[in-house]
């Protein structure tokens, strides 16, 4: 039987490394991205089917889903990464309506997307006899942001879908979240900025890509957790 896991927002960084992995594992890798970079390339050499999607455009979801539906009997895994990041406005200037934008994309990019996903597609995940969903959140989520509220709370509302769609698929389905706090810097993020990131966690370090990549298998791996939210976040709870 094909496995086929369902990973949005493999474009770079955690998304790519995940979903060339699980590639190099056996898995039948179905992937969206919202850009084209050169590197995806090498996904669809090793046979992963991408689908070029702005999740921000509701009828590209729809089309997304009714693809999904149609092409895939059964489904392994639908692993939610996309994501975006978004500070708060500033000032007063257009303050309402950059706060009402900041809001909605938040909650329909990390919310309403794999709320859709998940509901659309849950025949296909029961059908597979075992299954997984799997949603990408945030340490953020637990202490909340001062210049970032919105993606903060959308990543709480993430959190709360694991609990929902856990309690309603089992027990075909397992349905857990992973909170990581620093993966990786990007490269041109300063030495300033780097040095007040790592500081803020009892393991003063970059956890890495394969970290969280560690954790997903564990739990495609797993019979009997559901519902809980795996943290890597380098004791940050603590500081």
């Amino acid at each position: 039987m094909n496995q086929v896991v369902v990973i949005t927002g493999v474009g770079k960084r955690l998304g790519f490394q995940l979903a060339q992995t699980l590639l190099q594992e056996g898995y039948d890798v179905v992937g969206t991205y919202r850009t084209e970079y050169t590197m995806l390339s090498e996904l669809r050499e090793l046979g992963a089917e991408l689908h070029q999607v702005d999740l921000y455009q509701q009828e590209q979801v729809d089309t997304l889903i009714a693809t999904l539906s149609k092409r895939y009997p059964t489904i392994r895994a639908i692993i939610h990464n996309a994501s975006d990041w978004m500070p708060d406005p500033k000032g007063k200037k257009n303050a309402q309506t950059s706060a009402v934008e900041a809001m909605q994309k938040m909650m329909a990019i990390h919310v309403a997307v794999p709320y859709q996903i998940n509901l659309a597609l849950q025949d296909q995940l029961r059908e597979n006899g075992h299954a997984d969903v799997i949603h990408i959140g945030d340490y953020v989520a637990e202490k909340g942001s001062k210049k970032h509220i919105a993606y903060a709370a959308s990543k709480a509302a993430m959190n709360n879908l694991t609990l929902s769609f856990a309690s309603l698929l089992a027990p075909e389905v397992t349905v857990n979240s992973i909170s990581p706090a620093l993966l990786k810097f990007n490269p041109e993020d300063g030495e300033g900025y780097k040095q007040k990131a790592l500081a803020k966690a009892l393991l003063p370090r970059e956890a890495g890509f394969e970290e969280i990549i560690e954790g997903v298998k564990m739990l495609l791996n797993s019979h009997f957790m559901t519902g809980r939210n795996l943290q890597f976040d380098g004791g940050r709870h603590l500081k």
